[in-house]
């Protein structure tokens, strides 16, 4: 299912044609996750598209063995298909940065800006397991051999989410399949083109994998921010991440 801000639902300023933030969210995740959002964006006249990958959220009853990294970047390369999306802002979080990067390297034409938030930059060849710590890959690694062998459960929440909060996403968090972590990004075009920026959480673990990816995006001037919140601003600080997002989309 596409979570799509339709004209009806929108309030605020008009939506103008090149304003489509488009989401590749996060593992274990789902359109669900960035409700908080949309409010927000389409106050600053954005048009958000968080699109839930096949077996995940609403969308979990297509889990299968073979689901992976490819099939989420098939999901979102046929949302920007069928919603004749061009000119877009493609935001990729935390694991979504993996198909964000599949999705830029297969239609750039169509891309604006891509922005990472907190997520993993990976190049030709990489699965997301080679981009975390061993401290981290025996975690997930774990979580498959005490589960179904197929589905790796989810990571804990960053500890400053609200009990609240941790309520709402553990209920609705779910098992994503191996083959989304393990299977390499293959690029066709290399390092890409479009236009980039990083937006790194500062409240981080100490052993943080994402950290090198927000020092290469300093390094090679790419657009840099930083932002007070832990891993998921979306839903700890999404007034701050909405600011963000709109000032570098305009």
């Amino acid at each position: 299912m596409v979570h799509n801000a339709g004209p009806k639902a929108r309030k605020g300023r008009d939506v103008k044609q090149g304003n489509t933030i488009l989401v590749a969210h996060g593992a274990w995740s789902a359109g669900w996750s960035w409700k908080r959002m949309h409010p927000l964006l389409q106050a600053a006249g954005q048009r958000l598209i968080v699109p839930t990958y096949t077996g995940l959220g609403e969308r979990e009853h297509l889990a299968a063995r073979g689901t992976s990294l490819e099939t989420h970047i098939q999901d979102l390369l046929g949302v920007i298909k069928f919603e004749e999306l061009s000119d877009i802002v493609l935001v990729a979080h935390s694991y979504g940065g993996m198909v964000a990067t599949g999705i830029v390297d297969r239609v750039p034409e169509k891309i604006r800006r891509l922005i990472y938030v907190d997520a993993f930059v990976p190049q030709h060849g990489q699965s997301m397991l080679d981009l975390v710590p061993d401290s981290h890959r025996a975690m997930l690694h774990k979580g498959l051999t005490e589960g179904d062998g197929w589905r790796i459960p989810p990571m804990p929440v960053p500890p400053d989410t609200t009990a609240e909060d941790r309520q709402w996403i553990e209920r609705l968090r779910m098992p994503q399949p191996l083959h989304c972590f393990d299977m390499p990004l293959q690029l066709q075009r290399g390092d890409t083109q479009v236009p980039r920026t990083y937006i790194y959480a500062l409240r981080a673990p100490p052993a943080d994998p994402l950290r090198p990816f927000a020092e290469r995006a300093q390094r090679e001037n790419w657009g840099y921010h930083d932002i007070d919140a832990s891993h998921s601003p979306h839903v700890t600080a999404p007034q701050a991440l909405a600011a963000l997002l709109t000032d570098i989309a305009a």
